[in-house]
Protein backbone atom coordinates (compact mmCIF):
# COMPACT_ATOMS: atom_id res chain seq x y z
CA UNK A 1 0.00 0.00 0.00
CA UNK A 2 1.24 3.15 -0.80
CA UNK A 3 1.47 6.32 2.33
CA UNK A 4 3.04 9.49 2.88
CA UNK A 5 5.08 10.89 5.66
CA UNK A 6 3.78 13.61 7.60
CA UNK A 7 6.35 13.80 10.48
CA UNK A 8 8.96 11.76 12.77
CA UNK A 9 7.71 10.21 16.32
CA UNK A 10 9.68 10.02 19.81
CA UNK A 11 12.48 6.87 18.73
CA UNK A 12 12.76 8.27 15.20
CA UNK A 13 10.30 6.30 13.27
CA UNK A 14 8.11 8.38 10.29
CA UNK A 15 4.40 8.89 11.01
CA UNK A 16 2.04 7.96 8.16
CA UNK A 17 -2.30 7.60 8.63
CA UNK A 18 -3.67 4.62 7.48
CA UNK A 19 -7.27 4.14 7.04
CA UNK A 20 -7.21 6.33 10.79
CA UNK A 21 -4.30 4.60 12.13
CA UNK A 22 -0.80 5.86 13.14
CA UNK A 23 1.77 3.75 11.50
CA UNK A 24 5.21 3.77 12.47
CA UNK A 25 7.71 3.40 9.35
CA UNK A 26 10.89 3.52 10.99
CA UNK A 27 14.20 5.41 8.22
CA UNK A 28 11.47 7.19 6.80
CA UNK A 29 11.50 11.18 6.21
CA UNK A 30 8.69 13.52 6.23
CA UNK A 31 7.75 14.16 2.70
CA UNK A 32 8.27 10.80 1.49
CA UNK A 33 5.63 8.62 -0.81
CA UNK A 34 6.17 4.81 0.10
CA UNK A 35 4.77 1.69 -1.08
CA UNK A 36 4.38 -0.27 2.35
CA UNK A 37 4.27 -3.32 4.13
CA UNK A 38 2.28 -3.77 7.74
CA UNK A 39 4.53 -5.45 9.84
CA UNK A 40 2.51 -5.47 13.14
CA UNK A 41 -1.37 -4.14 13.68
CA UNK A 42 -2.92 -3.16 16.89
CA UNK A 43 -6.39 -1.88 16.85
CA UNK A 44 -5.47 2.06 16.82
CA UNK A 45 -1.71 1.96 15.52
CA UNK A 46 0.82 -0.26 13.07
CA UNK A 47 4.14 -0.11 11.79
CA UNK A 48 4.84 -0.59 8.28
CA UNK A 49 8.08 -1.26 6.38
CA UNK A 50 9.63 0.29 3.23
CA UNK A 51 9.13 -1.86 0.05
CA UNK A 52 9.99 1.05 -2.31
CA UNK A 53 10.78 4.70 -1.75
CA UNK A 54 8.07 6.11 -4.21
CA UNK A 55 8.80 9.86 -4.35
CA UNK A 56 11.61 10.93 -1.97
CA UNK A 57 11.42 13.71 0.60
CA UNK A 58 14.11 16.96 -0.01
CA UNK A 59 14.52 16.20 3.89
CA UNK A 60 16.85 12.71 2.65
CA UNK A 61 20.50 12.26 2.80
CA UNK A 62 22.83 10.58 1.98
CA UNK A 63 23.92 8.06 5.57
CA UNK A 64 27.68 8.50 6.63
CA UNK A 65 28.00 4.93 7.89
CA UNK A 66 27.89 1.63 5.48
CA UNK A 67 26.63 0.00 8.56
CA UNK A 68 23.83 2.57 9.12
CA UNK A 69 20.16 0.13 9.42
CA UNK A 70 22.03 -2.66 10.42
CA UNK A 71 23.88 -1.18 13.32
CA UNK A 72 21.70 -0.02 16.71
CA UNK A 73 23.04 3.06 17.56
CA UNK A 74 21.65 5.45 14.84
CA UNK A 75 18.01 6.27 13.53
CA UNK A 76 18.24 9.63 11.91
CA UNK A 77 21.46 9.21 9.26
CA UNK A 78 18.69 9.16 6.66
CA UNK A 79 17.98 12.73 7.29
CA UNK A 80 19.86 15.94 6.51
CA UNK A 81 21.02 17.40 9.75
CA UNK A 82 18.61 20.56 9.93
CA UNK A 83 15.88 17.96 9.34
CA UNK A 84 17.03 15.93 12.11
CA UNK A 85 16.88 19.25 14.62
CA UNK A 86 13.09 20.59 13.46
CA UNK A 87 12.31 17.06 14.23
CA UNK A 88 13.24 16.94 17.63
CA UNK A 89 12.01 20.22 18.64
CA UNK A 90 8.76 18.93 17.43
CA UNK A 91 8.74 16.26 19.38
CA UNK A 92 9.74 18.01 22.51
CA UNK A 93 7.16 21.20 21.86
CA UNK A 94 4.38 18.34 21.61
CA UNK A 95 5.77 16.15 24.24
CA UNK A 96 5.40 19.26 26.91
CA UNK A 97 1.72 20.10 25.01
CA UNK A 98 0.46 16.25 25.28
CA UNK A 99 1.61 15.51 28.78
CA UNK A 100 2.62 18.88 30.00
CA UNK A 101 -1.08 20.00 29.53
CA UNK A 102 -0.03 23.18 27.90
CA UNK A 103 2.35 25.00 25.27
CA UNK A 104 5.90 25.41 26.54
CA UNK A 105 6.19 28.52 24.03
CA UNK A 106 9.68 28.84 22.41
CA UNK A 107 12.21 26.32 22.57
CA UNK A 108 15.83 27.40 22.37
CA UNK A 109 18.09 24.99 20.34
CA UNK A 110 21.43 24.34 20.83
CA UNK A 111 23.18 22.01 17.71
CA UNK A 112 26.13 19.76 17.88
CA UNK A 113 28.59 18.82 15.01
CA UNK A 114 26.91 16.09 13.08
CA UNK A 115 29.89 13.70 13.08
CA UNK A 116 32.73 13.43 15.48
CA UNK A 117 30.82 14.07 18.08
CA UNK A 118 30.58 11.05 20.51
CA UNK A 119 33.15 11.06 23.42
CA UNK A 120 31.90 8.09 25.50
CA UNK A 121 31.07 5.44 24.30
CA UNK A 122 30.23 1.44 25.05
CA UNK A 123 32.36 -1.17 23.08
CA UNK A 124 30.90 -5.18 22.91
CA UNK A 125 33.54 -7.86 22.79
CA UNK A 126 32.90 -9.95 20.12
CA UNK A 127 32.03 -13.56 21.72
CA UNK A 128 34.29 -15.50 19.06
CA UNK A 129 37.01 -12.92 19.73
CA UNK A 130 37.94 -11.02 22.36
CA UNK A 131 40.24 -8.46 20.17
CA UNK A 132 37.52 -7.70 18.26
CA UNK A 133 35.27 -4.92 18.91
CA UNK A 134 31.50 -3.78 17.73
CA UNK A 135 28.61 -2.63 18.65
CA UNK A 136 25.06 -4.43 19.13
CA UNK A 137 23.11 -4.55 16.11
CA UNK A 138 19.60 -3.14 15.27
CA UNK A 139 17.02 -5.37 17.17
CA UNK A 140 19.24 -8.41 17.53
CA UNK A 141 21.66 -9.43 19.92
CA UNK A 142 24.48 -9.83 17.16
CA UNK A 143 27.42 -7.59 17.76
CA UNK A 144 28.76 -6.00 14.43
CA UNK A 145 32.48 -5.54 13.97
CA UNK A 146 33.63 -2.21 13.76
CA UNK A 147 36.47 -0.67 11.68
CA UNK A 148 34.96 2.87 12.52
CA UNK A 149 32.21 4.95 13.33
CA UNK A 150 31.63 8.08 11.73
CA UNK A 151 29.98 9.80 15.07
CA UNK A 152 32.95 8.70 17.61
CA UNK A 153 35.29 11.38 18.53
CA UNK A 154 38.78 11.38 16.79
CA UNK A 155 40.90 10.53 19.87
CA UNK A 156 38.34 7.41 19.86
CA UNK A 157 38.45 6.22 16.48
CA UNK A 158 42.57 6.27 15.92
CA UNK A 159 42.46 4.31 19.62
CA UNK A 160 40.21 1.64 17.62
CA UNK A 161 41.77 1.56 14.63
CA UNK A 162 45.22 1.20 15.89
CA UNK A 163 44.10 -1.72 18.02
CA UNK A 164 44.55 0.38 21.60
CA UNK A 165 41.23 -0.58 22.96
CA UNK A 166 41.51 -3.55 25.55
CA UNK A 167 38.78 -4.78 27.33
CA UNK A 168 38.76 -5.54 31.00
CA UNK A 169 38.75 -9.17 30.84
CA UNK A 170 36.10 -9.46 33.61
CA UNK A 171 33.99 -7.60 31.09
CA UNK A 172 32.10 -8.29 27.40
CA UNK A 173 31.70 -4.39 27.29
CA UNK A 174 33.02 -1.77 28.07
CA UNK A 175 32.93 2.21 28.27
CA UNK A 176 35.79 4.23 26.62
CA UNK A 177 36.07 8.59 27.06
CA UNK A 178 37.97 10.24 24.49
CA UNK A 179 38.89 13.96 23.98
CA UNK A 180 41.58 15.54 22.51
CA UNK A 181 44.61 13.89 23.88
CA UNK A 182 42.74 12.53 26.51
CA UNK A 183 41.95 8.63 26.24
CA UNK A 184 40.33 6.63 29.51
CA UNK A 185 39.05 3.35 29.10
CA UNK A 186 37.78 0.31 31.72
CA UNK A 187 40.53 -1.77 30.18
CA UNK A 188 43.31 0.73 30.69
CA UNK A 189 43.57 3.85 31.82
CA UNK A 190 40.10 4.69 33.97
CA UNK A 191 41.07 8.02 35.48
CA UNK A 192 41.66 11.07 33.62
CA UNK A 193 41.75 15.07 33.88
CA UNK A 194 39.49 16.45 31.42
CA UNK A 195 39.79 19.69 29.83
CA UNK A 196 36.23 20.91 29.58
CA UNK A 197 34.82 24.78 29.51
CA UNK A 198 38.37 26.23 30.52
CA UNK A 199 38.63 24.18 33.45
CA UNK A 200 40.01 20.61 34.13
CA UNK A 201 37.88 18.26 35.67
CA UNK A 202 38.19 14.51 37.06
CA UNK A 203 36.16 11.28 35.69
CA UNK A 204 36.27 8.33 35.12
CA UNK A 205 35.69 5.92 32.29
CA UNK A 206 33.76 3.34 34.35
CA UNK A 207 31.24 5.90 35.83
CA UNK A 208 28.54 7.93 34.13
CA UNK A 209 29.43 10.90 32.07
CA UNK A 210 28.03 13.20 29.57
CA UNK A 211 28.99 11.35 26.05
CA UNK A 212 29.63 15.02 24.26
CA UNK A 213 31.68 17.42 25.79
CA UNK A 214 30.82 20.12 22.76
CA UNK A 215 27.23 20.10 23.80
CA UNK A 216 27.95 19.96 27.20
CA UNK A 217 29.79 23.05 27.09
CA UNK A 218 26.50 24.96 25.52
CA UNK A 219 24.17 23.28 28.21
CA UNK A 220 26.97 24.72 31.24
CA UNK A 221 27.40 28.04 29.30
CA UNK A 222 23.25 28.21 29.36
CA UNK A 223 23.47 27.02 32.95
CA UNK A 224 25.94 29.45 34.49
CA UNK A 225 23.67 32.90 32.79
CA UNK A 226 20.76 31.43 35.01
CA UNK A 227 22.52 30.48 37.98
CA UNK A 228 24.07 34.52 37.67
CA UNK A 229 20.91 35.53 39.02
CA UNK A 230 19.88 36.56 42.75
CA UNK A 231 20.08 35.05 45.71
CA UNK A 232 24.05 33.69 45.63
CA UNK A 233 25.01 34.53 49.08
CA UNK A 234 23.11 31.50 49.68
CA UNK A 235 22.98 27.77 48.56
CA UNK A 236 22.70 26.18 45.82
CA UNK A 237 22.28 22.16 45.23
CA UNK A 238 22.93 20.02 42.98
CA UNK A 239 20.53 16.77 42.91
CA UNK A 240 21.43 14.23 40.91
CA UNK A 241 25.02 15.15 40.47
CA UNK A 242 27.41 12.50 39.62
CA UNK A 243 30.77 13.38 39.21
CA UNK A 244 30.15 16.97 40.22
CA UNK A 245 29.93 18.85 37.41
CA UNK A 246 27.17 20.87 37.50
CA UNK A 247 28.22 22.68 40.56
CA UNK A 248 32.01 22.59 39.79
CA UNK A 249 30.86 24.94 36.94
CA UNK A 250 27.79 27.16 38.85
CA UNK A 251 29.23 27.16 42.39
CA UNK A 252 31.40 29.63 42.78
CA UNK A 253 29.56 32.57 44.57
CA UNK A 254 27.31 30.34 46.22
CA UNK A 255 27.81 30.53 50.18
CA UNK A 256 26.86 26.38 50.13
CA UNK A 257 26.31 23.81 48.38
CA UNK A 258 24.70 20.89 48.34
CA UNK A 259 25.96 17.80 46.12
CA UNK A 260 23.39 14.77 46.11
CA UNK A 261 24.62 11.24 44.71
CA UNK A 262 23.37 7.95 45.67
CA UNK A 263 26.36 6.35 43.42
CA UNK A 264 28.97 6.45 45.84
CA UNK A 265 31.79 6.11 43.49
CA UNK A 266 30.66 9.52 41.41
CA UNK A 267 30.31 10.59 44.70
CA UNK A 268 34.23 10.23 45.94
CA UNK A 269 34.91 12.82 42.57
CA UNK A 270 32.38 15.02 43.62
CA UNK A 271 34.53 15.67 46.70
CA UNK A 272 37.93 15.61 44.64
CA UNK A 273 35.98 18.07 42.16
CA UNK A 274 34.88 19.83 44.79
CA UNK A 275 37.23 20.77 47.95
CA UNK A 276 36.83 23.07 50.74
CA UNK A 277 34.38 24.33 52.39
CA UNK A 278 30.60 24.97 52.17
CA UNK A 279 30.16 21.60 50.50
CA UNK A 280 27.81 19.12 51.92
CA UNK A 281 28.09 15.84 50.06
CA UNK A 282 25.02 13.41 50.34
CA UNK A 283 24.94 9.38 48.92
CA UNK A 284 21.42 9.22 48.83
CA UNK A 285 19.11 9.45 45.78
CA UNK A 286 16.91 12.32 45.79
CA UNK A 287 13.78 11.02 47.10
CA UNK A 288 15.50 9.71 50.05
CA UNK A 289 17.57 13.05 50.54
CA UNK A 290 13.96 14.71 50.05
CA UNK A 291 12.82 12.52 53.07
CA UNK A 292 16.30 12.89 55.09
CA UNK A 293 15.45 16.87 55.16
CA UNK A 294 14.69 18.60 58.66
CA UNK A 295 13.25 21.94 58.32
CA UNK A 296 13.10 24.47 55.20
CA UNK A 297 15.71 24.43 52.45
CA UNK A 298 17.47 27.82 51.86
CA UNK A 299 18.83 26.99 48.57
CA UNK A 300 18.24 29.74 46.00
CA UNK A 301 18.99 27.76 43.11
CA UNK A 302 18.63 24.34 42.23
CA UNK A 303 19.23 22.37 39.42
CA UNK A 304 18.23 18.67 38.73
CA UNK A 305 19.37 15.77 36.83
CA UNK A 306 17.51 13.25 37.49
CA UNK A 307 17.64 9.23 35.16
CA UNK A 308 14.87 8.37 32.95
CA UNK A 309 12.15 8.41 35.27
CA UNK A 310 12.14 12.23 36.48
CA UNK A 311 11.36 13.32 39.72
CA UNK A 312 9.68 10.87 42.44
CA UNK A 313 6.53 12.10 44.32
CA UNK A 314 8.38 13.00 47.46
CA UNK A 315 10.80 15.49 45.60
CA UNK A 316 8.15 16.66 43.75
CA UNK A 317 6.01 17.38 46.66
CA UNK A 318 8.74 18.98 48.36
CA UNK A 319 9.92 21.60 45.98
CA UNK A 320 6.20 22.63 45.70
CA UNK A 321 6.37 23.23 49.62
CA UNK A 322 10.10 24.27 50.16
CA UNK A 323 11.77 24.21 46.84
CA UNK A 324 13.96 27.24 46.16
CA UNK A 325 13.22 30.39 44.14
CA UNK A 326 14.93 28.93 40.65
CA UNK A 327 15.17 25.35 39.54
CA UNK A 328 17.00 24.06 36.61
CA UNK A 329 15.71 21.00 35.41
CA UNK A 330 17.88 18.85 32.63
CA UNK A 331 16.76 15.58 31.41
CA UNK A 332 17.39 13.01 29.26
CA UNK A 333 13.35 11.79 28.76
CA UNK A 334 10.78 14.36 27.69
CA UNK A 335 8.10 12.43 28.58
CA UNK A 336 8.80 12.68 32.44
CA UNK A 337 10.33 16.41 31.96
CA UNK A 338 6.86 16.99 30.59
CA UNK A 339 4.81 15.07 33.07
CA UNK A 340 7.25 16.76 36.27
CA UNK A 341 6.21 20.43 34.07
CA UNK A 342 2.49 19.89 34.70
CA UNK A 343 3.44 19.03 38.49
CA UNK A 344 5.52 21.76 39.00
CA UNK A 345 3.76 24.31 37.37
CA UNK A 346 0.65 23.52 38.58
CA UNK A 347 0.74 25.63 41.86
CA UNK A 348 4.90 26.67 42.37
CA UNK A 349 6.46 27.33 39.47
CA UNK A 350 6.07 29.48 36.51
CA UNK A 351 8.46 27.94 33.62
CA UNK A 352 10.53 30.60 31.82
CA UNK A 353 12.98 29.11 29.33
CA UNK A 354 13.00 25.58 27.56
CA UNK A 355 16.07 24.39 25.73
CA UNK A 356 16.93 21.44 23.48
CA UNK A 357 20.30 20.29 23.23
CA UNK A 358 21.36 17.64 20.65
CA UNK A 359 23.74 15.61 22.80
CA UNK A 360 23.34 12.56 20.14
CA UNK A 361 22.64 13.91 16.57
CA UNK A 362 22.27 11.02 14.29
CA UNK A 363 19.74 8.92 16.59
CA UNK A 364 16.30 9.99 17.97
CA UNK A 365 17.49 11.47 21.55
CA UNK A 366 16.87 14.23 23.21
CA UNK A 367 18.41 16.36 26.08
CA UNK A 368 16.44 19.11 27.54
CA UNK A 369 16.36 22.01 30.17
CA UNK A 370 13.75 23.61 31.86
CA UNK A 371 14.12 26.55 34.04
CA UNK A 372 11.31 27.42 36.25
CA UNK A 373 11.05 30.44 38.10
CA UNK A 374 8.69 30.23 41.36
CA UNK A 375 5.37 32.04 41.66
Amino acid sequence: MQAGIEGIAAGGAGIARLEGKTCFVDFSAPGDLLSLRITEEHRDWARGEICEILEPSPLRAEPPCPLYGRCGGCSLQHLAYEAQLSAKAGILRETFSRIGGGTAGGISIRPSLPLGYRNRVQFHCLPANRKKLGFKARQSPEIIPLAACPVLNPAITEALGAGGLVPPPEKDRFTVYGRGDLLLSEGGKRRGRLPLGGKEITIDAGVFFQSNASALELLLEDLRALAAGPGRESAMADVYCGVGTFAFFLGQGFAEIDLVEENKTALTLARENLPGKGRRFYALSGENWVKSLKGSGSWSFMILDPPREGLSPALLRRLAQKGPDRLAYVSCNPATAARDFRELTRSSYDLKELYLYDFYPQTAHIECLSYYVRK
